[in-house]
């Protein structure tokens, strides 16, 4: 997503403020509180002594599939990872060629501190997070919001017109009018599930055939307070970052992240967000069933996953088969994809008959949003330096309606070398970019954000070459991630559902889908980790095992808990 809500969000009060409990990630179509889950001293289930070191295939070496691994090798199983391009999937972090210290996050970068079950790996991992420089953030100096060519400096949101703080207002009372959003986040602190599906239930059959900009444009405050303000909110957010891009979108899917904080309070991974998989493939946990200390993922591949997978088919036996690329196959008892699941008609020749033809359907009818990032690398975070003339920065963290929508400063230290994402855009925006290479696109981003700061010699502080990618250009990912378009809750629930497999033919058992684009919070790497752990649980049932009884796992109370059917 575009924004991270720095102006008052539209509940009542700041998350953990006063007494109250922190808002999390719990999302309302399924209330499950995974970071409990994973906290539990009993773990997260056994299979039978007999099927230990019986080899499990998870397609994809992204944060879901190495999720996945992790814990199913912790469980005694020996997972098998293919991996087409690199370890991570879409936290990819980039080096600079000329300061390979110096990097730069081409997938996912910030991560709400409302994402529990994400952390409890970071931390698990001993990593360090730093706070997001989001406009307006406490990690960010300053911030200029430019629109019509009308340039407003602030460091705080209080410095900002009038104008910006109705908009956020118009937001915060067509959310709570339309969306009971104060009740909702009431429930999500308490961990109230009941309330919750009680809540959200109701709001499903309303809102499931509503666009984003429907919903806003429909609400009593956007109409009173006009065109003008719909339109700077579709731009710069409520102070922070454009959601027009989002705008064709179900209303359901923003609601998902304002309910669940989850364009609030991020922080960034030092080093690199691709740091968290790559410390997931090398950690060797303690206290695992059947492997010995010290076994890692790392070690049981030998050093590398396997490839590209170019096939998955049922076998004479009832495995499964998985041919690579180049060749070689391997027959296993159960198959966790993470993949985006487009690719398992278009980049995977995949056996039609493992699926229902209602989960074809809803794989093929993914909606993906488009991404393009350009990175430059700076000799110093100049922009700290102070205009004498009006004793502010001379650069600020940008919003604005030009090409470049937003533009972000990250700072590694005084006087070393400094990143600047000249450009961060969705969707349309980003498909402006698609065929321009990366000396183009930094060029005509240059060029807008010198309208804005023409005293400033930008250019004259860069070093080496520029970094950029367009998600929707690499052919392992086809786009950056899931967002449903109206009338497609159904076909999430058919795949958020799968993993629970006791209601399908014994033919369509055994091969699981995992992966952010499952999941209800796609875009969000807490959805990859929790479809991940969803798969964990549909191997072991498969297998014959189960959670344990003092710790149920998701597939337990799935149908308690669980998205309801609109039919």
């Amino acid at each position: 997503m575009t924004t991270a809500t720095e102006l008052p969000a539209p509940g009542p009060a700041a998350p953990g403020a006063g007494d109250q409990a922190p808002i999390t990630m719990l999302n309302p179509d399924f209330p499950f509180s995974y970071d409990h889950y994973l906290a539990h001293p009993d773990g997260l289930g056994a299979i039978p002594a007999g099927l230990h070191g019986t080899e499990v295939a998870v397609v994809g070496a992204g944060l879901s599939g190495l999720v996945a691994a992790y814990e199913l090798m912790k469980l005694g199983l020996r997972p098998v990872l293919y991996e087409a391009d690199q370890i991570g999937g879409r936290l990819r972090t980039a080096s600079f060629p000329s300061a390979a210290g110096v990097v730069a996050d081409l997938g996912g970068m910030r991560f709400p501190v409302s994402g529990k079950a994400f952390y409890h790996y970071v931390e698990l991992l001993g990593l360090e997070t730093e706070e997001f420089p989001n406009p307006l953030a406490a990690a960010t100096s300053s911030t200029v919001i430019e629109l019509a060519g009308q340039k407003h400096y602030a460091r705080t949101p209080a410095d900002l017109p009038p104008f910006f703080r109705e908009v956020a207002d118009a937001w915060k009372a067509a959310v709570n009018d339309g969306a009971q959003f104060a009740e909702m986040q009431d429930a999500i602190r308490a961990r109230d599930t009941a309330r919750i599906k009680e809540l959200w239930n109701a709001l499903l059959p309303l809102l499931d055939e509503q666009t984003f900009y429907g919903f806003i444009a429909g609400s009593d405050s956007f109409k009173q307070a006009g065109f003008a303000h719909r339109e700077a909110f579709g731009q710069v957010g409520f102070g922070t970052g454009g959601w027009d891009t989002d705008f064709p979108n179900s209303i359901l899917e923003i609601l998902r992240v304002v309910y669940t904080d989850a364009d609030d309070a991020h922080r960034l991974i030092a080093g690199g967000a691709q740091r968290l998989p790559e410390a997931l493939w090398q950690h060797a946990p303690s206290g695992m069933v059947h492997w010995p200390e010290g076994t890692s993922l790392a070690s049981l591949h030998a050093g590398a996953p396997r490839g590209a997978v170019d096939r998955i088919a049922r076998d004479g036996t009832g495995d499964f088969r998985i041919r690579e690329r180049w060749g070689r196959e391997a027959a296993y008892p159960a198959v966790i994809t993470t993949c985006q699941s487009w690719l398992l008609s278009t980049r995977i020749h995949t056996e039609e008959t493992l699926f229902p033809a209602e989960l074809w359907t809803a794989i093929e009818r993914s909606h993906y949003m488009q991404s393009s990032k350009t990175f430059v690398m700076v000799d110093r975070p100049f922009w700290k330096d102070i205009d004498p003339a009006t004793g502010r920065e001379v650069m600020s963290m940008t919003l604005t309606d030009r090409l470049n929508r937003a533009t972000y400063l990250l700072d590694n230290g005084p006087d070393q070398p400094a990143v600047i994402l000249l450009s961060y855009t969705w969707n349309d925006d980003a498909l402006k970019w698609l065929s321009l290479d990366a000396d183009q696109r930094v060029e005509l981003m240059l060029h807008s954000l010198e309208q804005i700061y023409p005293d400033v010699d930008i250019a004259g502080h860069i070093v080496g070459q520029p970094i950029t990618v367009s998600w929707e250009a690499d052919p392992n990912f086809m786009g950056a991630f899931k967002a449903n378009l109206p009338g497609q809750y159904r076909y999430q629930q058919r795949l958020f559902s799968h993993f629970k497999q006791d209601r399908l033919p014994e033919g369509q058992r055994g091969i699981f889908l995992a992966g952010d684009d499952v999941s209800f919070t796609a875009g969000w790497a807490e959805g990859a980790v929790t479809t991940g752990l969803n798969a964990v649980w549909g191997v072991v049932n498969h297998l014959g095992g189960s959670a344990a009884a003092g710790n149920p796992g998701p597939g337990d109370v799935l149908d308690e808990l669980g998205p309801i059917p609109l039919d």
